[in-house]
């Protein structure tokens, strides 16, 4: 790190990710940090007896701050026999041991550093730290690790689950500064860790109310228009409330046509790793669509297998868990077929492609998820009542007129919630590389901390 202090003496530690450690520091395997570690026990339903006791999952853990966040407990069943050698403590860690995913490892570690006793779950262990270690500052060191991709060799895959091989971790060689330093190291950083978050969440707030009032700013366009001295009426229908007196009001299914997506059949599956698009609610991410993760030929779609769909098409998710908590919007901007969770809509009359795409973004999540929750848990939205949806209808050069404006208008928003995502990530950049520094020895904070 730049204008911040080193160490008098360094040697080479041996070990590529280490490089140089300070000379008086030791190095040896992760193992010796540890005097014990236990898997955890997911036990039975809570039973509201005395053997009901708080239970940390892997959704308890906070990555970024690196810590157990208790907010909302799971509460298991697990018995006081269960419980030996398993009972978290406060400074105990907990490393992720099963789970992980597509675009993130397991092996993540974070302190529990809550007063009441809890067990943590069979994805999770906990590792009792040796005599001489200070759980704060070996926090650090295992995010360092997690953060290089150490532990990348010592995980396993079972079943489209990672699992991490304990005792292949934990033959890693680390730096061990004497107690001492590890405490100063460690509230080094427990600070600055600190100030970097603060300034995380800031910029998160940002980008929260950014995302507010451009919602806010495309609704108000849809349903009110630009003219704020426009003659108003009773809509009739409570969420719209007043409209512009010479707009319509219609039901979506008299201004639109829907098309149906499905997944080609196993006779021409050789036959799916093509050229052509095929959409699915995975690639739902952003206003234009011109590319897909997953892919079709045309044999696919010359077999009847798969719609090829035009450019300018609304597509929307109808089935799937994003309901739970999204309405994704996108337009496609290249041909391409879609699978059976998703519907195009091509507006047919009185109505512009990109004016009722941004009606449908601006109209709220309740409003558009209509959900049907009876079939197994799958949510999928209730065609009736989601066609049935009141549309605002304005002249057409006025739909033209407000189309322009949200154009301009979410450009800026978009270009400032770039900044403060762009913000956000380099913090965080420089929080890893921080901790990373501190851990191996490549900056002296002794003189840093009061």
């Amino acid at each position: 790190m730049k204008n911040m202090p080193r160490y008098a003496e360094y040697k080479d530690s041996g070990v590529e990710w280490l490089g140089e450690v300070p000379g008086h520091w030791g190095v040896d395997r992760l193992k010796r940090s540890v005097f014990s570690c236990q898997n955890g026990i997911w036990g039975n339903e809570a039973q509201q007896d005395n053997n009901d006791i708080p239970c940390v999952r892997v959704a308890d853990f906070d990555r970024q701050r690196l810590r157990v966040v208790f907010n909302e407990p799971t509460i298991r069943n697990v018995s006081e026999k269960e419980r030996i050698g398993r009972a978290l403590q406060h400074g105990n860690l907990l490393i992720e041991k099963s789970g992980g995913g597509e675009n993130q490892l397991v092996g993540c570690v974070v302190l529990y550093d809550v007063s009441h006793t809890a067990i943590c779950s069979n994805f999770i262990a906990r590792i009792q730290l040796a005599s001489e270690m200070s759980s704060s500052f070996w926090r650090y060191v295992h995010a360092a690790i997690y953060a290089v991709r150490l532990n990348y060799k010592s995980i396993k895959q079972t079943s489209g689950i990672q699992n991490l091989d304990e005792s292949q971790y934990f033959d890693e060689r680390v730096a061990f500064p004497p107690l001492p330093e590890q405490s100063v190291i460690a509230a080094f950083l427990d600070r600055e860790t600190g100030k970097i978050d603060a300034l995380v969440a800031e910029q998160e707030k940002l980008i929260a109310l950014l995302k507010e009032k451009r919602q806010a700013v495309i609704s108000h366009a849809v349903t009110k228009g630009l003219n704020p001295d426009a003659p108003m009426k009773d809509s009739g229908i409570e969420w719209l409330g007043e409209v512009p007196e010479h707009w319509r009001v219609i039901p979506m299914k008299y201004l639109v046509h829907l098309r149906s997506g499905g997944t080609p059949s196993k006779e021409v599956s050789e036959y799916w790793n093509g050229a052509l698009p095929w959409a699915s609610a995975k690639d739902i991410k952003s206003d234009l669509l011109a590319d897909t993760e997953d892919h079709i030929t045309e044999y696919a779609i010359e077999q009847g297998a798969a719609t090829l769909l035009e450019v300018g098409v609304i597509l929307v998710v109808v089935r799937g868990m994003i309901l739970a908590r999204d309405f994704p919007i996108t337009i496609t901007c290249a041909p391409m077929a879609i699978n059976q969770d998703l519907k195009a809509i091509v507006p047919v009359r009185q109505l512009m492609t990109i004016f009722f795409a941004w009606f449908l973004r601006g109209t709220a999540r309740e409003t558009l998820c209509r959900l049907d929750e009876s079939g197994h848990g799958t949510k999928a939205l209730r065609m009736d009542a989601w066609t049935s949806l009141e549309v605002t209808v304005p002249p057409l050069p006025e739909q033209s007129t407000i189309v322009a404006y949200l154009d301009q208008q979410t450009a800026q928003f978009d270009t400032l919630t770039f900044e403060a995502q762009r913000a956000i990530d380099l913090l965080k950049e420089r929080r890893t590389a921080l901790i990373s520094a501190a851990v191996t020895g490549k900056i002296d904070v002794r003189g840093m901390v009061p």
